[in-house]
């Protein structure tokens, strides 16, 4: 077992971050001790930051006192995972879907560092009064115009800040190759970010990608 980052570990090919909440579940994971320390299994197939770390990905940026803005938070598997790196910072979570939220408020009743925001993240200014500027974006939507969500919420990253854009070529445009799409995503965000990395989260997902970029 390595710390490869602050609070996450790995042991061969399984992931774990250190549990936030003792004896606390959030997606039925398994949870085993590491020198006095509880930590929650990562499933890479059930979140792509897991996926890109996985494949390789080894310079992740998050601290303990991060605060992130989470553009589609869903049910919370990977917010909640988060959670655990940035233990002492804010995690701002929008999601639209009511239902997702339902779940996901289950999530942040119990971890103080989640902040949940029920809105539609393609119109940024309804949600301007419920967060701060923050350190890192990280997007993991499903929408056409998914770069256009981006370079919109980007009025809440400091300068020189990062985000994490999980690009889903079907739900973009399911007639052409992936590979062109996401060379087109790349052009788009590279008018307001310089790209550092991409991974390929293939065989944890089909057809995505995950940019990182560094705010201009």
């Amino acid at each position: 077992m390595e710390e490869i980052f602050t609070n996450v570990f790995i042991d061969g090919d399984k992931l774990f971050t250190k549990n936030l909440i003792k004896g606390e579940r959030v997606y039925g994971e398994k949870l085993v001790d590491f020198k006095g320390n509880e930590l929650r299994e990562w499933n890479p197939r059930r979140s792509k930051l897991a996926a890109a770390i996985m494949k390789g990905y080894r310079n992740l940026p998050f601290k303990k006192d991060s605060k992130i803005l989470y553009l589609g938070a869903a049910t919370g598997t990977t917010v909640s995972h988060i959670s655990d790196i940035v233990e002492n910072g804010k995690i701002f979570s929008v999601e639209m879907s009511e239902r997702s939220m339902r779940q996901f408020l289950n999530i942040s009743e119990v971890r103080d560092n989640i902040y949940p925001i029920l809105e539609d993240a393609s119109s940024p200014n309804l949600y301007s009064g419920l967060i701060e500027q923050v350190d890192f974006i990280y997007q993991d939507v499903a929408q056409k115009h998914q770069h256009e969500i981006l370079i919109k919420n980007s009025v809440y990253l400091k300068k020189g800040g990062t985000v994490f854009y999980c690009v889903k070529a079907r739900s973009i445009d399911s007639s052409k190759p992936p590979e062109e799409i996401f060379k087109e995503e790349i052009k788009q965000i590279e008018k307001k970010f310089n790209i550092v990395d991409t991974v390929d989260l293939s065989p944890y997902e089909k057809d995505h990608i995950i940019i990182i970029a560094i705010l201009r």
